[in-house]
């Protein structure tokens, strides 16, 4: 039985969690006294509970997140309930500010605040030689020269089925107030040999999809060009490299890199979070817009590389007009996707300074969302957060790019999907659970019978969409036009990126 379990309570199954896997390579001589147990937020904390136990250890670790705050609280309950003499060592982003405040960090028997890489095996250590280890344990930044490599943690299992996640730095040299990276956390890369040694041992492995979870990958360009060529001369079918991105910052070298990737294998996360200069000054963000219109509309009409675009919903200071004329400008620049996110008082972010001035409220539990602000009250917050929702199932998912036309045309995308999107609302009163052939009815009525567009026009850009998407379940009011949509039977299907980056692309 092993004396120390590492455990975490993940979004989904599909994330392999890159923390874990960091501390135990960085076990040292403990490492073999240790396993990874990983579990999902949908499964009862009891019966995580008892899974863990089952391995009879004698510490359990503990990785807190802002999406498993609220479960991993019920899990430490009950441990420290049913099995006190185990020792509950907790980490992670939320655990590691505001700490005093947590009903998690009084319970857990010690609390490791900060990167705990190389911290954590000190406390096992400690523990398991029954010598003394304080309540709350700080541990300061590794830098990559001392860290063990995480990536031979990942299994056969991990590498087939499950998202391999990568870093060639951490930090962020940018304040924005929202953003945990904006406690003044300093820039730290990788070796470049030495990393890209690493990526070739995955790759051999068998590794095929990528996730950078660098907060700038392109801050040092040199490094980033690097990488690219790396991958690129390395090219097999079915690649695929996700990175995130600073909007305004693609040079002419690193350009030529992206541009000679083929369509599909490189996905982009791009911050833009508000197109609104006062709100920008407000948390403290800096951006050149016109460079990053000129970028984006670049990557999306000259690469083939898939671009998602990161706006927030309830920045100070930022009211739903505002919101939407962002939206429109950041549409017209052509990203694949746009991801509304709603505000979140992540703790120890220098967000809060803007609580009395704006009128900012957010709920007590994790995720922490804005309820309401001085420019967005309450009722209108949650028309935008459905309006989010909405947006990820409709437009998001690539499953509509040719109805899209039809639902955006005019002169404002975001007011015409609001219109939309407050009526489906009416009409189900939900915003989960929409099943495509009803969501399909729902667009057809909007459409056809309430915005009154030709039947005609409407229906051969949903077949088409229908037939892209390989569906089989036409619905009625389709099927005169299911001549129209189908694709040639014969007609290949690439292998290459996520099935919705291929939806978006037509594939």
């Amino acid at each position: 039985m092993p004396d120390i379990v590492l455990a975490t309570q993940n979004a989904k199954w599909i994330h392999a969690s890159f923390g874990l896997r960091y501390l135990r390579a960085n076990l040292g001589d403990l490492r073999e006294r240790s396993v990874i147990r990983e579990f999902e937020i949908s499964q009862r904390p009891v019966d995580v509970a008892e899974a863990l136990l089952a391995e009879s250890p004698r510490i359990v670790g503990l990785g807190i997140y802002v999406w498993n705050a609220v479960v991993a609280l019920q899990l430490v309950r009950i441990l420290k309930q049913v099995a006190p003499e185990v020792r509950i060592v907790v980490g992670g982003p939320e655990v590691s500010y505001e700490t005093e405040d947590q009903e998690i960090c009084r319970l857990a028997d010690h609390v490791v605040r900060g990167e705990a890489d190389l911290k954590f095996r000190d406390v096992c250590r400690a523990l398991l030689a029954n010598e003394p280890v304080p309540h709350v344990v700080d541990a300061p930044l590794p830098h990559f020269g001392e860290l063990a490599s995480p990536y031979d943690e990942y299994t056969p299992t991990d590498i087939a089925h499950r998202i391999v996640y990568v870093e060639s730095s951490r930090g962020c040299p940018f304040t924005c107030e929202f953003c945990l990276s904006a406690l003044d956390i300093p820039v730290r890369k990788a070796e470049t040999v030495a990393f890209l040694a690493a990526m070739e041992q995955l790759l051999q492995r068998g590794v095929r999809h990528f996730k950078f979870v660098d907060r700038t990958f392109n801050l040092g360009i040199a490094v980033a060009v690097a990488i690219l060529r790396f991958f690129r001369e390395r090219w097999v079918e079915g690649m695929f490299l996700h990175f995130e991105l600073i909007p305004d910052r693609l040079p002419t070298e690193l350009r030529a890199e992206i541009a000679a990737f083929p369509p599909g294998a490189l996905q982009f996360e791009v911050g833009v979070q508000t197109l609104d200069d006062a709100t920008s000054a407000h948390i403290s963000r800096h951006q050149d817009v016109a460079k990053m219109a000129d970028n984006l509309q670049w990557l999306r009409h000259e690469t083939g590389a898939h671009v998602h675009a990161d706006l927030i919903v309830g920045l100070p200071g930022e009211d739903e007009a505002s919101f939407a004329r962002g939206f429109d400008r950041l549409w017209a620049m052509g990203p694949h996707e746009i991801q509304v996110g709603i505000l979140k008082r992540l703790r120890g972010t220098p967000i809060v300074r803007h609580d009395a001035e704006h009128g900012m409220a957010y709920a007590r539990e994790a995720p922490y969302e804005v309820l309401h602000t001085k420019a967005v009250p309450f009722s209108t917050m949650q028309t935008m957060k459905r309006f989010a929702r909405y947006w990820d199932v409709v437009a998001n998912s690539g499953n509509w790019t040719e109805t899209l036309r039809c639902l955006l045309a005019g002169e404002s995308a975001h007011h015409n999907f609001a219109a939309f999107a407050q009526w489906v609302h009416t009409e189900t009163r939900a915003t989960a659970g929409i099943a495509l052939h009803r969501l399909a009815s729902l667009l057809w009525q909007w459409l056809v019978d309430v915005r009154r567009l030709d039947a005609a026009t409407v229906g051969v850009a949903m077949a088409a969409d229908y037939a892209r998407c390989a569906r089989h379940d036409w619905p009625e009011f389709l099927r005169p036009f299911v001549a129209v949509g189908k694709p040639e039977r014969d007609r290949p299907r690439r292998a290459v990126g996520g099935m919705r980056q291929a939806r978006h692309r037509g594939d």
